[in-house]
């Protein structure tokens, strides 16, 4: 670094503007899971906690006090609850591992009011043994875990909020589940900090940690270096968007050796993509439109082998304009640029709060789940390939007299894929009815229809759904139908 300093980035930056394509990857909602009582869900850790094979969710709750709910799930991209735990004050995010190194995952959750992380060490059965206080010298909001000695798996905390520190911390681990005194160093560059993010972006095999901070035009990324000791350097900082409150990383060009960013910003209203050079120091930021982002992740949704980013989008009720609360899939193109975002709308108008990915039913596409914390709601959005439904919500009838049949509702399916579309089978449950213009193959690029009608024969809420058969999944594609006789 020239003459002993810090480097700093210049303001530079390039917004993006492009043509929304279609991506070879859809997602539908397919499930809500209410939380209950008074809960405000915030987040969720994703990992088999029951060991049977199939993806489950630990959903963090803020409000009114501190929980952490267990969602065993069902295969189908459905969750039941298990247990729900007591942890900490006013807890934001957790992150699972097998912190003993047995192959049970445990979770370590962090704690935005009070001066502690919280460690959960797992059963193997689903369950959990109670929360275990680690201090801390401020308020934890965002927790992760690494091995930065090469053999224990150590917490990393940012105290972004502390009275104490403004810090990324480092608790050692003993390989027992339990942890050490932790190792302070402070977030440099005037920031107070929002998110992390980790990775080695010099290449050196020693983590890194990206802090992102500040508000308004002030808001920046700090670079944090590591020096292999749970200890870190201050390397430089990069100009993003307003309020940035996620970070994730990934390659997003086909060279492997270059760890690149994305980050969220709230109230700049986009993504930042920042592009590693490989040894530490990154381009400056490119943005992508999108409303109101509060959590980004990186991950190949439509299996091209392109790193993908999704962004949960908070949505905002408004009087004149309403921005719907949902997730936008953005298609890489392998070189670091990405197309316009696929918006697909999820739970109620406002409270998109955070999106993780998995495959919950087990087809061997990545999966989505959104937190919807105004809908107090976990909503389960399935990859349906290369079969693209509009609308991607489910298909609500009015109140219907019991006896009588309901105007007709369309969904559109398209074949996004570059071969022949099979169709095996398209059936509707009780109370509702089918009819197709698909047949038995859907062209490259051609589109066809399927109508539903509603005949209740009982009062009240009527739940089926349209499931059908095709070649672009394993499993049973569905389209959820909700209905009320009167």
């Amino acid at each position: 670094m020239a003459f002993g300093f810090a480097r700093v980035v210049a303001l530079a930056a390039t917004w993006v503007i492009t043509v929304a394509l279609p991506a070879a990857a859809q997602f539908e909602t397919r499930a809500s899971f209410p939380v209950g009582g008074d809960n405000a869900p915030y987040s969720v850790a994703v990992g088999d906690f029951n060991g049977d094979g199939i993806l489950d969710v630990a959903e963090v709750n803020e409000l009114p006090a501190g929980n952490v709910e267990i969602l065993l799930g069902n295969g189908n991209g459905t969750f039941r609850l298990a247990a729900t735990y007591a942890v900490g004050v006013q807890p934001y995010y957790a992150t699972t591992a097998s912190l003993r190194n047995n192959g049970i995952l445990d979770l370590v959750v962090g704690d935005s009011l009070s001066d502690n992380v919280w460690v959960m060490l797992g059963n193997g059965d689903g369950t959990f043994q109670s929360p275990v206080a680690y201090p801390t010298g401020g308020r934890p909001v965002h927790v992760s875990t690494w091995r930065f000695d090469g053999r224990n798996l150590d917490i990393l905390a940012l105290t972004g909020n502390g009275a104490y520190c403004n810090c990324i911390e480092v608790l050692p681990g003993a390989g027992d589940g339990t942890f050490g005194a932790a190792i302070d160093t402070p977030v440099p560059y005037n920031i107070n900090g929002l998110a992390i993010a980790t990775g080695d972006f010099n290449n050196d095999g020693k983590l890194d940690v990206a802090v992102s901070g500040g508000e308004g035009i002030s808001s920046q990324v700090d670079i944090l270096l590591g020096n292999g000791d749970g200890t870190f350097t201050a390397d430089g900082y990069y100009s993003v968007g307003g309020t940035p409150q996620s970070i994730a990383t990934g390659y997003f060009t086909r060279d492997k050796t270059k760890l690149d960013l994305a980050v969220a910003n709230e109230a700049g209203s986009s993504l930042s993509v920042l592009l590693g050079n490989g040894d530490g120091t990154f381009q400056p930021s490119v943005y992508y439109d999108t409303p109101y982002p509060l959590w980004v992740i990186a991950d190949d949704l439509d299996g091209d082998g392109n790193v993908d980013l999704a962004a949960s989008n908070a949505g905002i009720p408004g009087f004149l304009q309403e921005i719907p609360a949902g997730v936008s899939v953005f298609k890489g193109n392998g070189d670091g640029t990405f197309q316009a975002g696929a918006f697909y709308p999820a739970g109620r108008r406002s409270g998109g709060n955070y999106v993780a990915a998995g495959d919950f039913n087990g087809d061997h596409k990545p999966d989505l789940v959104e937190v919807n914390l105004d809908g107090q709601a976990i909503i389960t959005l399935l990859n349906t390939g290369v079969a693209s439904f509009s609308p991607t919500t489910p298909l609500t009838f009015k109140a219907q007299a019991v006896g009588t049949t309901s105007p007709p509702q369309t969904v559109t399916l398209t074949n996004t894929g570059t071969a022949e579309l099979k169709i095996q089978a398209i059936k509707a449950s009780a109370g509702f009815s089918v009819t197709s213009t698909c047949g038995a193959r859907v062209a490259p690029g051609a589109a066809c229809t399927i109508t539903a009608t509603f005949s209740p024969t009982k009062q009240g809420l009527v739940q089926g759904m349209i499931a059908i058969s095709d070649s672009a999944s394993t499993k049973l594609q569905v389209i959820e139908l909700l209905g009320n006789g009167s």
